[in-house]
């Protein structure tokens, strides 16, 4: 099997977490991680093509074949989610130019896979990130963030691929 490499996406108005990881079925290897930051002194419009300029440039020079971006959590400020979803549709739009299939994880799944719990905080994360692959070192929670949600797409990559291939195995058996 060949290796797969995979962006995970951690959207957000002032900063867009992205984590590029390599993954050969159990294995994972670290590539990069960052953030592409947004000018907050500047206009919704010009805040969301630097976000837009930013993850093209990323998607450019790294090459993944697949995207895995986290959805959007809805909170009481109902302004903030509206941004964070125009965000967000940034974050799909970019992949999606480049014909990348791109998966969407929950918050909790995403914690759930790499923390083994559908609640913890962005400390937990971070340990766990650099437990699973030792050569990264994310500068932020929104690094850390992304590189967990590709971690969760490889992982639900390979779950997808077993259940496929015993479900192969179970028809062929007499």
């Amino acid at each position: 099997m060949s290796p797969i490499r995979i962006i995970g996406i951690d959207p957000g108005l002032r900063r867009t977490g992205w984590g590029v990881i390599d993954s050969d079925g159990a294995r994972l290897g670290f590539v990069a991680c960052g953030a592409v930051v947004s000018d907050n002194a500047e206009s919704l419009g010009l805040r969301l093509r630097q976000i837009f300029d930013g993850l093209q440039e990323v998607l450019a020079r790294l090459a993944p074949e697949e995207a895995a971006i986290e959805q959007t959590f809805v909170n009481r400020d109902g302004a903030a989610t509206l941004k964070l979803g125009q965000a967000r549709g940034i974050a799909l739009l970019v992949p999606a130019l480049l014909g990348l299939t791109i998966a969407e994880y929950a918050p909790n799944a995403v914690k759930k896979t790499v923390i083994g719990a559908g609640h913890g905080d962005k400390g937990q994360i971070r340990a766990m990130v650099k437990c699973l692959l030792p050569r990264a070192a994310p500068d932020s929670a929104d690094e850390a963030d992304a590189l967990a949600i590709a971690i969760t797409h490889a992982h639900s990559r390979n779950w997808a691929r077993l259940t496929a291939s015993m479900a192969l195995a179970g028809r062929a058996a007499p």
